[in-house]
């Protein structure tokens, strides 16, 4: 399909299919990927409760890591989106070449700092002295990664605003497939301990990449050409006003996990390590929600670049409507089985149960309000409303989550540092639904 033929496609297919037809690949991606996230954590969990803690711990760096990858990705994603939209090809190629490279150069910094600060790095992210010799030996693999892990998410995003979330799918899948079968073999068969979950990370990450690579020059997608390295300060500043929504939202979240572990390890690490179990499990569900609404993010670019503003307020209710149904189901069943969800993970722990027990419950309750929270960010990144998007994008595990988790813990205890996530998001539900009516209501008139 070429690039006139993928216009018609995703300006006149009704909106429901569309959408559809979109998500269902990113959604398995997602949760693919989510799902070898939470490996390190299942596996290394059958280990001790340090080297569970220490996982997520370091989870804070890979949260970074992705951030950077996201910024450029969706960054030049949407840029290229709107370009396709009206179509000017050739805009849409350089940015292409503009967001990989920057990415790429971008991991090599990240793993050259991380590497030569690793022990005041491993402290600063919430490390106790008894888990800092696993923090520091999990990350200073994991770090390798880095430039690979950026790339490959560039690459994925922007093959999704393409309209081909399926080549971006088989991309991400595989490699995370490849992370689950290697994490029992090097861990347990090697006996290579938590050293076995980060290579078994980082091996995934590589075939990830290469394989993106090849998918990209393949079916009529838009190929990554060093000749088209244009680095000036327009495509930096649409890098910036379609990725720093990303990077609020990724950054201020592995901010939000620093905070969040120095605040439950005054309570042990059983409490780390049960908050860190937790936070797994919420992000495995939320990555459903995400796939959903990056489904509708192209759909999103395409119309708005080709002035189809009814086509965008449709698909963004749709969206909210079906994903607010499927956030309801989940938090019934994660909230009626709680115990058990978390035992999975450190069922040899009862404090670590316990903690994530009520962690888990807490956060079930708010867990449908991130129907709007998500799609309005996704929107308003979407249609380079930039601002609205970074302050949507922010609030829940930034602006609201980082004062939330100073002022509960200090006035609950544990209990705070459990309440923290649900208080956070009310508060967000509450900002995010001014911001993107005025939009809706814009493009209405």
């Amino acid at each position: 399909m070429n690039q006139e033929e993928k216009y018609t496609q995703m300006t006149t297919t009704p909106i429901p299919k569309l959408i559809c037809s979109l998500a269902v690949p990113t959604i398995i991606s997602m949760l693919v990927t989510s799902f070898y996230n939470m490996a390190d954590t299942f596996f290394v969990g059958k280990l001790d409760t340090q080297s569970t803690a220490a996982v997520g711990v370091a989870f804070s760096i890979m949260a970074i890591i992705q951030a950077v990858g996201f910024f450029f990705g969706h960054g030049s994603g949407n840029y290229i989106s709107r370009k396709l939209g009206s179509k000017e090809f050739d805009e849409a190629e350089t940015m292409a070449a503009n967001g990989f490279f920057l990415s790429f150069f971008s991991g090599i910094l990240i793993a050259l700092l991380g590497i030569i600060f690793i022990n005041p790095l491993s402290v600063a992210l919430g490390s106790t002295p008894t888990i800092l010799p696993y923090t520091r030996k999990y990350l200073s693999i994991i770090l390798l990664g880095a430039p690979f892990m950026t790339s490959s998410l560039v690459l994925n995003n922007q093959l999704r605003f393409q309209g081909r979330a399926s080549l971006a799918m088989v991309g991400i899948v595989i490699g995370a497939v490849l992370n689950i079968v290697l994490d029992p073999i090097l861990i347990f068969g090697f006996q290579m301990g938590i050293s076995g979950a980060a290579v078994a990370t980082i091996t995934s990450q590589l075939c990830s990449f290469l394989l993106l690579v090849i998918l990209v020059s393949k079916g009529g997608s838009i190929v990554i050409r060093f000749k088209n390295l244009n680095i000036n300060l327009h495509f930096i500043k649409e890098i910036f006003r379609g990725g720093i929504p990303s990077l609020c939202r990724q950054g201020l979240g592995s901010i939000a996990v620093i905070f969040l572990n120095h605040a439950a390890g005054l309570h042990g690490d059983a409490a780390i390590a049960g908050m860190s179990i937790v936070n797994r499990i919420t992000m495995f569900a939320n990555s459903a929600l995400i796939g959903f609404g990056q489904g509708f993010q192209p759909v999103c670019g395409f119309n708005y670049g080709a002035k189809l503003y009814s086509r965008v307020r449709e698909g963004f209710y749709f969206c909210v409507k079906y994903a607010f149904v499927f956030l309801l189901f989940i938090s019934l069943l994660c909230g009626i089985f709680a115990p058990d969800i978390v035992a999975l993970f450190r069922k040899e722990d009862a404090k670590v149960i316990e903690t994530g027990t009520v962690a888990l419950r807490l956060q079930c309750i708010t867990f449908p309000l991130n129907a709007w929270i998500v799609m309005s960010n996704m929107m308003l990144q979407s249609i380079g409303k930039a601002l609205k998007a970074s302050i949507v994008a922010g609030a829940r595990q930034g602006y609201f989550f980082i004062p939330l988790i100073l002022i509960l813990p200090y006035c609950f205890g544990l209990l705070g540092v459990q309440m923290t996530q649900a208080v956070s998001d009310v508060c967000t539900l509450i900002l995010s639904i001014p911001l993107s009516l005025s939009v809706l209501k814009e493009m209405k008139e």
